[in-house]
């Protein structure tokens, strides 16, 4: 295959400062091939290799247990298939187009915000994933410590974050940050796939979130995933037209648990699958607590400039099945 034959995406995860295709329900990475759009998942299982490169407080034994507790979180989630299995350590950085998949440490020392970034090579005749590394940046301080490390970001947190991207999940835009200098300050995230990490020495980003099993779910779905949840359907208008890029959170009364999505067309329709059955609140916002860029592209036309509004109407999401929530106009 020649290198005219492939592509390369990259997603990232960001210090407190993507080709992200919309299909569906989530926002997943994807290739458009002719006149289809490709929606990328890997062969499973994933294998992969961890790089044999340590940096000061993380032995290379202490990459390989975290980046292995990472997987099996995703591999865990009842409702998703997916799987992978580790081949050995490699002396290969996760910073070159060599056909197999790399985790480990890289010195990026230009990328003064990034701390982890996860890139794709893919065969663009087939859509087919050849390749997908991940890199963790050693210009940051790092730490496996149980209880997190003051200073240091948490290696199991960031691997957790990345390998979502390997297998496919955009960002969530389920948090909440605030301004500092140039950048950002993560005070809330409702999601591991959210782009902006919490600060050196939380732990916070070990956990998947029900935003997370419902975007894996859905790319990789178990037997019973369609059976056993619900789904949403609607339209965000603005002065009557449809808005495009707007974010949607649909919280569930009974559970408790938050899933969101964005309008992704033109008329500013949405849908959100994964959802727990039960009375939910549908909640309108726009993409202000991070970088737009960080969940859809082109930014073109996405208006941030709207209050935050919820659906005058509650909705009852049924069980293996969907609800249309109307339409639900915001205004400045």
């Amino acid at each position: 295959m020649t290198q005219r034959g492939r592509a390369v995406l990259a997603a990232a995860v960001l210090v407190g400062a993507a080709l992200a295709v919309p299909l569906e329900a989530y926002l997943k990475f994807g290739l458009v091939l002719g006149n289809d759009v490709r929606v990328l998942r890997q062969a499973l299982p994933v294998r992969y290799f961890v790089r044999d490169l340590p940096v000061e407080g993380v032995s290379v034994a202490d990459l390989d247990t975290a980046v292995s507790r990472a997987f099996d979180a995703w591999a865990g989630v009842a409702s998703a298939t997916v799987r992978a299995e580790r081949v050995g350590l490699t002396s290969a950085s996760p910073l070159e187009e060599d056909g197999i998949t790399v985790i480990g440490f890289a010195l990026q020392p230009d990328l003064e915000r990034t701390l982890g970034a996860t890139h794709y090579t893919i065969d663009i005749t087939t859509g087919r994933i050849v390749e997908a590394d991940i890199f963790l940046n050693s210009r940051f301080d790092w730490s496996v410590a149980a209880g997190g490390e003051p200073g240091r970001f948490d290696v199991e947190s960031i691997a957790l974050h990345e390998v979502g991207h390997l297998f496919g999940l955009g960002h969530s835009a389920l948090g909440e940050t605030e301004r500092q200098g140039s950048g950002r300050r993560l005070l809330a995230a409702g999601s591991v796939m959210f782009p902006i990490a919490f600060p050196p020495g939380s732990l916070e980003g070990r956990r998947l979130r029900p935003d997370d099993v419902a975007g894996i779910s859905d790319l990789y779905p178990g037997p019973r995933f369609q059976d056993e949840t619900g789904s949403v359907t609607g339209r965000v208008t603005r002065n009557g037209r449809g808005m495009f890029g707007a974010h949607v959170v649909a919280f569930n009364l009974t559970s408790g648990r938050l899933v969101g999505n964005f309008t992704l067309s033109d008329d500013g329709r949405f849908a959100i699958a994964g959802l727990d059955p039960g009375p939910t609140v549908l909640r309108v916002e726009p993409l202000d607590d991070g970088d737009v860029e960080s969940f859809l592209q082109p930014v073109t036309g996405i208006e941030t400039d709207f209050r935050v509004t919820y659906s005058p109407q509650l909705v009852i999401v049924p069980r293996g099945g969907s609800v249309d929530g109307g339409v639900i106009e915001v205004s400045r």
